[in-house]
Formats: structure tokens, C-alpha cells, sequence
């Protein structure tokens, strides 16, 4: 076998100007303290000891065989660092990353040239880093991110609420609490966990207290002023993911500065990412370090502007392992042509134009509450019951509208706009629409969809209720999407007043009249491109083998209960127990969420969210229960969360968050 080129650091300790200690692992390629490496630097609060040790695995020992260091740091009061979080992307955690940035460049075996990337969390505080320009930071690589908080991340979309929100904070709870391992601090091991048991936030509470677009929001949405980001970011997203917009979003407000790449892809890293085909990340960000880094005259600066795989008539399944498609390129990116369509008298949706002053033609909308159990989650782990199933189930309570047969391909890239006409008797509802593709056998696969609260309609900063019965016209801009419509194929444009439970329902369900005559969805054309290949990964199965002790096990249900009209949506996702084969270590998360609604009553809405989590090695058993819920009612938010921690059989800490009661605003 041969002898790897480079030595794993399992642990290093980073001191803080403010004393406080970072737990960071570093990949480091041998000889650089004689001839000085550049490096990649993630920084995240997901555990580098067991929770992303998996990919870690994958990528930075392939990073140091190609002579680049990788500096993997866990943010504060999270894994080993000491310490306890204050939120998501806060002041304090961008400025431990510039300080360790400084840090990482000052070292003997650095060059002084750092790049920083990272997938989700990493993704985004790579690109808000970016923005503060550390001197030594010359380039990133963004994954599944966003550059504007409030529209593109688990909270708010276009002011309407998204039950990820719920699901995010009861996440972090649940991970947050877990004890560092003895293994690397010592004795302090129990001192630091209960510390960060007793002063670990909800964040929930935090985001319910910012429901418009506030500078809360803005501070990270490096969307507010690209023209401060300065250095080469390569942005990649999957189109089966909830971020499938960024990178078009990066392209349009960096322009040259920015590379994207759009896979078909769940919220994982492309080489190991599902759907297939995969791409060969590690290749991609060799030769982009290398550019940027080292000076390295590779062309990386010469890619085109968008890489975008196009997905061919897919259609939804229990698990989809492939998805059908294309790779394109885009040298240079430009806002698309639109294809328009509107409805015409007998509800076919038709190319062309509406016609001006076509007399109004109003239909009456009100989805059942519980329209949209199709949906899937907003950001996805698995190409399974995570993504959007067959549509048809949630096509019954919607309002649609659908082509005849086309009669040759239909080629989109980028963002669907629908404009239409409508009345609300209430301050304010929920508005969402879906493009959807109609197979010859009536399978309906979601390709996009967008959300509005009305109240929103005109900007997220300051809403405006509607005016009740007043005709309003409203411009709903849609996800971003790559598909090909195949010949023989429908078209169809979806309308709802309900898509739970991804959205939470507003106070009042007044529903709306919608002016048919009005409709016109406008569809980006793909336009002028190249074909072309994205190599795919080497390694087929990059992931490590740890030792499974107990199987996985996933597990998604609707439950109608008809004879009290209520329905439940079931979630059940245990990782199973794996044991690392090098530090002895095993965990073990299992989630437990299920979402509850009357499909009458907007305020029988009830969330509860119940995350376990298990360390453990022989003699030594740690776990943490953490619980959050939220209901409502037609003024407040009601939330409430709860941690439980066992040492062995034994209770040692038990947390009560409040209940809490939140203003509702225009929601």
C-alpha cells in the first residue's frame, strides 16, 4: 500500500484573541514547512469529530495529495471548541473567521493564500466572509448557499412561512446539545457539555422576532452590495435542493466574479451527491485553488459563466437514483427570453399573450389546508420521499391550467414568472404556483414552484395589506430551473392557496378570486449554449466505511384521520448507530416531527419536532433530547422547546424553554 503524501492532524487547538479555544482537524501535505502550502478553510457547527467526519474524509486527504492544506473548524460551542453559539452567521462568528483566516495564513507551512468553502452553513459564511475582505482570502467554493438570507433560506419565502424553520431550530437544538468528546478535552469534557446545555439558544425565538425583511436579514445577504465581494467564487447548487437559486442569483450579481455549476443534485457535495450523474468536485476545486492560490495558469478563470445540467422529462419515484439529462454551458450569462402562455376562454393554457382588455373571467380559489403533502422538504438529504412526489394528489385542490400536447421540445433555463389578477377578502393569503410536467400517462413531476404571501406582493421590507375585494395585479417569480418539456407532454401552471406542510398557513383562509383572463406565465428560454461534459467523480463510493451497529432507517406518512378531520404529516428518520473505525467513536441521531391540520381551520396548525441524539464508547454513554414545537393562534406564534440530557441511565440537566408567545406580522 502506498504511504499517503501528507499527515492528518486530529486535532489542533486554536486560541482566540478573546481566550476563547476552536477545535480544528488539518490535512497537511508533508514537506510544507520547508516549502509552504496554500490552504482551504471550512468552519462549521456540525462536529468535525463525527458529523461531517464522513465527508471530511472524502475530500481533504484528496486535497492533500494534490500539496493543498485543508483546516477543518468547529465554530464555537460546538464538537471540542469551547464556548457556546450565538446564532447563525452572528458578527462574532465571521469575526473568529477572520481571525482565523489571519491565523491559518501566519502559519510556517502556509503560503498565505487561503481559500475557504463549504456546503450549506460553510457555503454561506464562505461567501459572507468574502464580503469582509480578509486580506488573505483569495477565493471560495459555495455549495447549497444563498446570498439573500430571507428569501433563500429554511425561515421566510416572499414573507410566507416555511415549516423548515421549525425543523432548522429543532435541528440545531438537538445538535447543539450534544457533549464534546472525552476522547480530545479531557476531564472538562462534562463542565464544557453542561455549560453549553444551560446556555444554548432557541433559535427559533430569535427568527419569529424578525418576520419581514430587516437588517437582521440583510446582515449576511451579500446581495445587498455585491460590488464588495471581490474574489473568484465558484457557486454550486442542485436542482433538488431548496438553493437552486443561488448560483444564477451569484452569476447576476458578481457577474465575472462568480463560476456556476447546477447539478441535479439533493443539499450534498457533487461527487457524492444524488441524483446521479455526480461531478468531480474534487477536480473542480484542485484546479480552482490552484488558479487562485498558487497562481496556477490552469484556464479556471476561462469556465463559463453557468454549467447548468438540464433534466429531461424526469419523472418522480420512491427513490430517484438518476435523473435524465444534458449538460450545457453558458459562456456568458443573460437574463432569458421569456416563452410566454396564457389561459384562453375554455382554461387551456395557450402560447402568446393575454389579450388586452379581455372581459374578467373570475374563479374562486380555496385549497383545502392541507394541500401540498406532495411538496417534499424544502431542502433535501435523500432522493427519496424528500423530493417532490407525483403531483396529482395536490392537483385536486388546486386551480390548474395545462397546454395541449406540445408538439416538439421545450428547452427552459432559469426563473419562471407567473403575472396575474386577482381579489382577496382579507388582509392578506398565501399564493403558490407550480410548473408541472405532464407525462402522456398523466404522471405530474413538479419542476419549479413559488410562494407569496400577498402582503408581500410589492417588497418584504414593509408589507402592505390588501385592500379587501380590490382587483390586484401580482408578479410571482418561480424557482429556478433547468428541464427539458418533451413533444407530447403537457404543460401545466398549478394555483394554490395552500402548500402544506412545507408553508404555514396564514390567520384568515379568505381564499381568492382570480381573474383567469390575467394569467400569463412567462417560461426562460434556454437559448443560444454549447453541449458539453462535466467529468464525473473517479471514485464512484468516496464515502469512508464505518461500522454499522444498528441499521438506517427512514420512514415518511400522510395520515387522514376522517372521522375528526384532521391531518398528520409523519416524519421518521434514524442515521442508525456506526461506530468511526479510527477514534472507537459511535453515534446515532433519530428525528421524530410530525405536523398536524385541520383542512378547514388555519389555526388547528400544530408542528412538534423531537431530535435524540447518542454518543457513545465502551463504558461511556451520552444523549440528549431536544423537543420544539409551534402552534397558533390568529394574533401568535406559540413556541415552545425543551432539552433532556442522560449520562449513562441518568438524568443530569433537564431545560425548558417557556412557552412563548409571538406577534404574528401580516402572516
Amino acid at each position: 500500500m502506498t504511504e499517503p503524501s501528507f499527515t492528518t492532524i486530529e486535532n489542533q487547538w486554536i486560541t482566540l484573541k478573546d481566550g476563547t479555544r476552536l477545535a480544528a482537524r488539518i490535512w497537511m501535505p508533508h514537506g510544507a514547512e520547508s516549502d509552504p502550502v496554500p490552504a482551504v478553510f471550512e468552519f462549521l457547527p456540525y462536529r468535525k469529530r463525527d458529523g461531517t467526519s464522513p465527508r471530511d474524509e472524502s475530500t481533504y486527504p484528496v486535497f492533500a495529495a494534490a500539496g493543498i492544506a485543508g483546516v477543518r473548524v468547529d465554530i464555537r460551542g460546538s464538537g471540542e471548541s469551547s464556548g457556546v453559539i450565538d446564532g447563525e452567521y452572528t458578527e462574532l462568528e465571521l469575526a473568529n473567521a477572520r481571525e482565523l483566516i489571519g491565523w491559518i495564513a501566519a502559519q510556517p507551512w502556509s503560503n498565505g493564500s487561503v481559500g475557504m468553502m463549504g456546503i450549506s452553513w460553510g457555503g454561506f459564511n464562505c461567501l459572507q466572509v468574502a464580503a469582509l475582505k480578509p486580506p488573505a482570502l483569495k477565493a471560495v467554493i459555495s455549495i447549497a448557499s444563498t446570498v439573500d438570507r430571507y428569501n433563500d433560506d429554511i425561515h421566510y419565502k416572499n414573507g410566507c412561512h416555511l415549516s423548515a424553520q421549525l425543523s432548522w431550530a429543532a435541528t440545531m437544538l438537538g445538535y447543539q446539545s450534544r457533549s464534546p468528546d472525552p476522547a480530545i478535552v479531557g476531564d472538562d469534557w462534562r463542565d464544557m457539555w453542561l455549560q453549553r446545555l444551560k446556555q444554548e439558544p432557541f433559535f427559533m425565538e430569535e427568527w419569529l422576532e424578525h418576520q419581514r425583511r430587516d437588517d437582521y436579514w440583510r446582515h449576511g445577504s451579500i446581495c445587498e452590495n455585491f460590488a464588495e465581494f471581490d474574489v473568484p467564487a465558484m457557486v454550486i447548487a442542485g436542482w433538488a435542493d431548496g438553493y437552486r437559486n443561488t448560483p444564477l442569483k451569484a452569476i447576476e450579481g458578481l457577474g465575472d466574479k462568480a463560476k456556476a455549476l447546477i447539478g441535479p443534485w439533493v443539499h450534498k457535495y457533487p461527487h457524492l451527491a444524488w441524483p446521479k450523474p455526480r461531478a468531480d468536485f474534487h477536480g473542480e476545486a484542485i484546479a480552482w485553488w490552484n488558479r487562485w492560490l498558487r497562481g496556477e495558469e490552469n484556464g479556471a478563470e476561462n469556465l463559463p459563466s453557468v454549467r447548468a445540467y438540464i433534466l429531461d422529462a424526469i419523472k418522480p419515484a420512491t427513490r430517484r437514483d438518476f435523473d435524465p439529462g444534458f449538460w450545457i454551458a453558458k459562456r456568458k450569462w443573460q437574463q432569458p427570453d421569456l416563452q410566454c402562455f396564457y389561459v384562453e376562454q375554455f382554461g387551456t393554457l395557450t402560447e402568446g399573450m393575454p389579450i388586452p382588455h379581455a372581459p374578467e373571467h373570475p374563479v374562486y380559489l380555496r385549497s383545502p389546508l392541507d394541500t401540498g403533502t406532495a411538496s417534499g422538504e424544502w431542502f433535501t438529504l435523500k432522493p427519496d420521499a424528500e423530493l417532490a412526489i407525483d403531483q396529482r394528489v395536490d392537483e385536486a385542490g388546486s386551480l390548474t391550467f395545462q397546454t395541449a400536447p406540445l408538439t416538439e421540445d421545450h428547452d427552459y433555463l432559469g426563473r419562471p414568472l407567473v403575472t396575474l389578477a386577482l381579489r382577496c377578502d382579507a388582509e392578506t393569503t398565501n399564493l403558490c404556483a407550480r410548473l408541472v410536467d405532464i407525462h402522456p400517462d398523466g404522471t405530474a413531476t413538479r419542476v419549479s414552484f413559488g410562494l407569496l404571501n400577498l402582503a408581500h406582493r410589492n417588497g418584504n421590507v414593509t408589507p402592505e395589506p390588501m385592500s379587501k375585494g380590490e382587483r390586484t395585479t401580482v408578479n410571482l417569480v418561480l424557482d429556478a430551473c433547468g428541464y427539458r418539456f418533451r413533444k407530447g407532454h403537457r404543460l401545466r401552471l398549478s394555483l394554490s392557496t395552500a402548500y402544506w406542510p412545507m408553508v404555514l398557513p396564514p390567520p384568515q383562509d379568505p381564499g381568492l378570486t382570480i381573474d383567469i383572463t390575467s394569467i400569463c406565465l412567462g417560461l426562460p428560454l434556454l437559448g443560444a449554449h454549447e453541449l458539453i461534459d462535466v467529468k464525473q467523480p473517479d471514485n464512484p463510493d468516496p464515502l469512508p466505511k464505518y461500522i454499522e451497529q444498528s441499521p438506517s432507517l427512514t420512514k415518511r406518512q400522510v395520515v387522514r384521520d376522517l372521522s375528526a378531520g384532521i391531518t398528520r404529516y409523519e416524519i421518521q428518520e434514524d442515521t442508525g448507530l456506526f461506530e468511526h473505525p479510527v477514534t472507537g467513536l459511535s453515534t446515532r441521531q433519530l428525528r421524530e416531527e410530525t405536523w398536524s391540520i385541520a383542512p378547514d381551520d388555519p389555526l388547528s396548525m400544530s408542528g412538534i419536532s423531537t431530535w435524540t441524539c447518542d454518543m457513545q464508547r465502551p463504558g461511556w454513554f451520552v444523549r440528549t433530547v431536544a423537543t420544539s414545537s409551534i402552534a397558533c393562534t390568529e394574533k401568535d406564534w406559540i413556541i415552545s422547546a425543551s432539552v433532556i440530557a442522560y449520562e449513562g441511565e441518568t438524568e443530569i440537566f433537564q431545560k425548558i424553554f417557556e412557552e412563548k408567545r409571538i406577534t404574528r406580522d401580516l402572516m
